[in-house]
């Protein structure tokens, strides 16, 4: 038995239902909310080690409620939504999702994506546990098992997958990155040619570590092939 903590947050009572069979026949520990203020509570005051989150929910609704709790964990999220535009599906993905299912859906692929997102971040965890690795260029410090960066000297704020993005590309100084390639090994899913999510990604990061973002000189442009971390900005 797993005894892992899924929370799933539809204001449909019917899809936590079904998921809760399906997730409970798995092992998991099964919670429910209606609303996004009563997930939020449920996040900040028990044990979640993945959540389930519909888009459209009353009130605050699924991206508002995953920008918050971003704030707190960087627990697997998965969002369920009736709108399989892309657009929707970025914007999920950009507030901190992991995931974006559209209804209707399989129950028995919620239980595959579960078990794989659930893998990955307990691989992901043990790797944070390993002997420390701490990348230094000019100016910029890159902590890998404390997920932080330090800019001249000052901590900034980094999403969990603006860090595994700047993680990723400075890992590999020099060595350009499709937006195709790295939505896909940081997404774990296919792109099918949408890399707005990653425009956007990279965006946020050089707003926060370049001195002036529309001359970066860190993570640079390849015209017509992606990015790369400037190796040059090695100490």
């Amino acid at each position: 038995m797993s005894g892992k903590r899924i929370l799933v947050v539809d204001d449909e009572a019917e899809i936590g239902d079904l998921l809760n069979l399906y997730l409970t026949k798995e092992g998991y520990q099964v919670t429910t909310a209606l609303d996004g203020r009563q997930a939020m509570h449920m996040v900040a005051n028990e044990k979640v080690d993945l959540i389930i989150l519909d888009v459209l929910l009353p009130g605050l609704d699924g991206i508002e409620v995953c920008t918050e709790i971003r704030k707190w964990t960087d627990v697997p999220i998965i969002f369920l939504s009736c709108r399989g535009d892309d657009i929707d599906k970025v914007m999920g993905l950009v507030a901190g999702g992991d995931d974006y299912i559209t209804k209707p859906f399989s129950p028995r692929e919620i239980v595959a994506r579960v078990k794989a997102h659930l893998r990955r971040y307990r691989m992901t965890t043990a790797a944070r546990e390993e002997p420390p690795s701490i990348l230094r260029y000019r100016g910029l410090e890159i902590d890998i098992p404390a997920c932080a960066v330090r800019v001249r000297g000052k901590e900034v704020y980094l999403s969990h997958k603006e860090f595994e993005v700047l993680s990723l590309l400075a890992q590999n100084p020099d060595k350009v990155f499709s937006a195709d390639e790295l939505f896909e090994r940081l997404w774990h899913m296919q792109s099918l040619g949408d890399i707005r999510t990653v425009m956007v990604h990279i965006s946020n990061i050089r707003k926060k570590i370049e001195k002036n973002p529309a001359a970066p000189e860190y993570i640079l442009t390849v015209r017509g092939a992606g990015y790369k971390f400037n190796g040059a900005m090695a100490l």
